[in-house]
């Protein structure tokens, strides 16, 4: 690998490079062993030359944004984590009124810019801990509301057809998915479709939101958000609980005393611990309910 680590150092003019990164500093769960390589790019030509190097030379690359929806095994991942930096964290209001996102920018940024801006429509993802980028990629939604609702077009990083300009319609965008990685694209930014409103009624209805996400969520634990898909026709949370999983544990993860559908980092919990015990409940649930349990979280690396 050092004389990939040389090319990486070539394409890397202007963003940073770190070998042998822990990934526990860079993910919600708090947990995740060493990265071979951890980019920040710093614009989208070097962006693009880092994922072609990788692609050159067989070497896996993974994009990561907040690391909030995101568990990364305890020996690490043997290849290149890229992150986006600060050309990516650009908010504007644009002249037709649409609000344009850097993809890594927080959604809570986001949110935050659309209130300033009195335009509502992004009071959902206010409390959502992701990025703008993996938003997209997975619709990511909230209290009946999600990405699709509001998004207006997306630019991409296409390892072929270089940066588009694709329009929502065109993501195939459904519940917690789109085509967007098996089309092994990358989320440059993004453009909302937001709608005039009141300060005073935005803000509340941000207060409203963030206080039931204080109430029913372990926001004082690491976590990845919600652990499962909601299945049809259920509620993950309620079968989990239903299944007298509540507080269920293995060495330092929990299923949530708080929200069953939280899966937490309770006390030096392990990447290990962590992916056994949602193996744990994906089984109790489906011998008691007959119900599968779709993981919403990414598994990434060696366990």
């Amino acid at each position: 690998m050092s004389d990939f680590r040389q090319l990486l150092g070539q394409v890397m003019r202007s963003g940073r490079c770190l070998a042998d990164e822990p990934m526990s500093r860079h993910t919600t769960f708090r947990v995740g062993g060493p990265a071979d390589y951890y980019v920040e790019a710093e614009s989208e030509t070097e962006l693009a030359d880092v994922l072609a190097l990788c692609r050159q030379q067989s070497v896996p690359s993974y994009i990561v944004g907040n690391g909030s929806n995101l568990l990364v095994g305890d020996k690490g991942y043997r290849g290149v984590i890229v992150v986006l930096g600060k050309h990516f964290s650009e908010v504007k209001r644009e002249a037709d009124g649409r609000l344009w996102a850097g993809a890594g920018v927080l959604l809570a940024v986001v949110a935050k810019a659309a209130l300033k801006e009195t335009l509502t429509g992004m009071e959902f993802a206010s409390g959502i801990p992701g990025t703008v980028g993996g938003a997209v990629v997975m619709n990511a939604g909230a209290y009946g509301s999600e990405l699709a609702d509001v998004l207006g077009t997306v630019r991409i990083l296409d390892p072929k057809k270089g940066v588009l300009e694709l329009a929502a319609t065109e993501l195939a965008l459904g519940y917690r998915t789109s085509n967007i990685p098996a089309r092994g694209q990358v989320v440059l930014g993004a453009r909302f479709c937001l709608k005039p409103g009141t300060e005073s009624e935005i803000r509340n209805r941000m207060e409203e939101l963030g206080a039931q996400r204080r109430n029913k969520q372990p926001l004082e634990y690491p976590s990845a958000g919600s652990t499962f898909k909601r299945p049809q026709g259920y509620f993950a949370g309620k079968l989990i609980e239903e299944a007298g999983l509540r507080g269920f544990t293995v060495g330092g993860a929990q299923v949530s005393e708080k929200h069953c559908g939280f899966v937490i980092n309770r006390k030096e919990a392990t990447a290990a611990d962590i992916k056994k015990l949602c193996h744990e409940v994906q089984r109790r649930v489906r011998e008691q309910f007959g119900v599968e349990l779709e993981p919403e979280i990414k598994q990434l690396g060696e366990f």
